[in-house]
């Protein structure tokens, strides 16, 4: 038997045996750990998975009648679905129920009945008159029907107001005129004409100018869709239109 290497002891003079590590080598250098496996490594991957299908191009036509402003959602449209055009399809209010139909919504002017449309409304515009710029009238900040009183007011084919009953007022002797024609004939002292205040901006003319009519009838405009027609897109302008953010809930 071999014998046991020793080294001397401190201080005795006796030699201290020296200490080996017995252990076997796979017990003093143990194999590293296998990684845990997570579900991305136990994720199989398909090569041949179908592929999502693609959105089909769509466009939203939105319906307008004359004098409404839908600026601020529109460009509100353009943020949230840059994917899908929104196309403004102007149309006239005489025939604004016919044309509801060719398109996905519209901004209308009521009174519109209608059991099978969705109608939300939106805004209420004041009426103004319309007078040359040099007219007595033009002198006030706001007018009453009262101060028309033995003025000639022209009659417009395109009328969203309905009938006026203005007392003491005097209907024109010629027919009835479109609204910018109106206005253009008005601004050479011919009468007065009475439309929502945006007709009165969106024909604006430099010989002419407009004062609040308070006591006049006002103009509602509203949103209206079919019903049978509401689409997500329909959904997400209605959204908009009454202030709801992306993440609003409905």
């Amino acid at each position: 038997m071999a014998k046991e290497a020793r080294r001397p002891g401190r201080g005795s003079g006796k030699p201290t045996p020296v200490r080996r590590n017995k252990a076997a080598p796979a017990e003093r250098f143990p194999p590293p750990k296998p990684p845990r496996k997570t579900a991305k490594n136990t994720e199989k991957v398909v090569f041949d998975a179908a592929p999502t299908a693609a959105e089909e191009p769509r466009t939203f036509r939105l319906g307008v009648v004359p004098g409404a402003t839908p600026g601020k959602w529109i460009d509100a449209w353009k943020q949230r679905m840059p994917r899908v055009p929104l196309e403004l399809v102007p149309i006239d209010v005489a025939t604004q129920r016919a044309a509801i139909d060719g398109v996905d919504a519209a901004l209308v002017r009521l009174p519109l009945t209608d059991s099978s449309l969705h109608v939300i409304p939106l805004y209420d515009e004041v009426p103004v008159v319309v007078a040359a710029i040099d007219s007595h009238l033009m002198a006030a900040d706001e007018l009453a029907i009262a101060d028309l009183e033995s003025e000639v007011v022209i009659g417009l084919t395109d009328d969203v107001l309905g009938p006026l009953d203005l007392a003491g007022t005097v209907p024109s002797s010629f027919a009835a005129l479109p609204t910018d024609e109106a206005i253009a004939t008005a601004a050479t002292g011919v009468g007065i004409v009475i439309v929502p205040m945006s007709l009165a901006r969106m024909h604006h003319r430099k010989d002419a100018d407009h004062r609040i009519l308070r006591d006049g009838p006002s103009s509602t405009v509203a949103l209206v869709w079919p019903r049978e027609r509401t689409t997500p897109d329909v959904d997400t302008f209605v959204g908009i239109v009454r202030g709801r953010t992306a993440n609003s809930s409905r």
